[in-house]
């Protein structure tokens, strides 16, 4: 690979967060914390990441103060005395490798099944109800369920600045509850949550308010937005350049500082006409700074092993590429996950130049926290 690597590894300044580098560690479910708190293999998984030379390390997703806020096993939780000891000691430990950590706040919605820890006996919760054979699988939010979910956000971030957090992301992508809102399939609510996209976004927007009014004016909150989900890669949330400035222009006014653009591959163009990914197009018409993620690589072993794997094309997945849009100002940050997940020293060979060093992909990496 010709390209020099360097601009990833600039200090970048972007509002109240300093951080010593453009790429950050993306969110990735990785459950290893069983019952909700992150052992000190978990401190030690992040802690290496922020070492090898990740600016802002994003947690896995961290459920809520919420009775329905999980849907998987051993995923950690971020409420709770016990949990918020164990994330201190990831903070304290990223902070110390000189990097910068944000958790990211998580809600799962009507993904979530019967039988889900920690209590069996509750449904998911969603923006609507869901039966089979007179069982309640989804439980349709009232505004009361609502507002309980909005304030379980706010104190999850609240406590997130009391143990020394950077910043929160609160995750509104891939299919999960907040995202659940924004979809007209999955909300066809008649009150002031359903029907228009501004309606739609409603939910998103007070939880960001609600944040914002706990963690005071100068803490940074990044959203995670999708077009696809995880239910369908080939959805599309909105359809023209239009339509996301309605989308995103509620977010940014009620508190949004970064957001954080989730494709399944950074390089394809968002709408026709313009090469702009999508978190091009959110910075242009947001002005906020954004955060690209979508299958980053570093070498055709690296990206012909994703292909087997997880069908993720290798089309121009370069870091010439990346690095050229990065130069040019499409995108503030660079959001890494799978190459990882693989390999803690990932950005230490990258910025030395060690390609051949590279571990490749694979599933298998998935079955141990390294």
């Amino acid at each position: 690979m010709s390209a020099h690597a360097s601009p990833l590894f600039e200090p970048v300044v972007l509002g109240s967060l300093s951080l010593p580098s453009r790429l950050v560690m993306a969110p990735m479910t990785r459950n290893f914390s069983p019952n909700g708190v992150p052992t000190e293999q978990v401190v030690e998984y992040y802690r290496r990441r922020a070492a090898a030379g990740v600016g802002l390390i994003i947690s896995e997703g961290t459920t809520v103060g919420h009775c329905a806020a999980n849907g998987y096993p051993n995923v950690p939780r971020f409420h709770g005395e016990d949990a918020l000891a164990g994330w201190k000691k990831v903070v304290d430990a990223v902070h110390a490798a000189g990097g910068k950590f944000a958790p990211q706040l998580w809600h799962v919605g009507n993904v979530r099944r019967l039988g889900t820890e920690p209590d069996g006996t509750v449904p998911g919760y969603g923006p609507m109800d869901k039966r089979k054979e007179d069982k309640l699988l989804v439980h349709g939010m009232t505004r009361d369920d609502i507002q309980d979910v909005v304030n379980a956000f706010a104190q999850a971030a609240r406590d997130a600045k009391a143990i020394g957090c950077d910043a929160v992301e609160l995750h509104g992508a891939h299919g999960y509850l907040i995202d659940q809102f924004f979809w007209e399939g999955s909300n066809q609510r008649d009150d002031e949550y359903g029907g228009s996209l501004d309606n739609r976004g409603r939910f998103a927007v007070e939880i960001i308010r609600a944040v914002r009014a706990a963690v005071g004016p100068d803490f940074p909150i990044i959203f995670r937005f999708s077009q696809w989900k995880q239910q369908d890669y080939s959805a599309r949330l909105v359809e023209t350049p239009e339509l996301l400035e309605q989308f995103l222009t509620p977010l940014a006014e009620a508190g949004v500082d970064i957001f954080h653009c989730s494709q399944r591959r950074y390089w394809e163009p968002e709408f026709e006409g313009s090469q702009l990914n999508l978190a091009g197009w959110t910075r242009k018409i947001t002005g906020k700074p954004c955060i690209t993620v979508g299958s980053v690589g570093l070498d055709s072993e690296f990206l012909e092993y994703m292909v087997k794997t997880d069908k993720v094309a290798k089309t121009e997945a370069n870091i010439d590429d990346l690095l050229q849009r990065l130069e040019g100002g499409e995108f503030d940050l660079v959001a890494v996950g799978r190459a990882l997940i693989v390999d803690p020293d990932w950005p230490a060979k990258l910025r030395a130049g060690r390609f051949d060093e590279v571990l490749p992909y694979s599933r298998e990496a998935l079955k141990e926290l390294a």
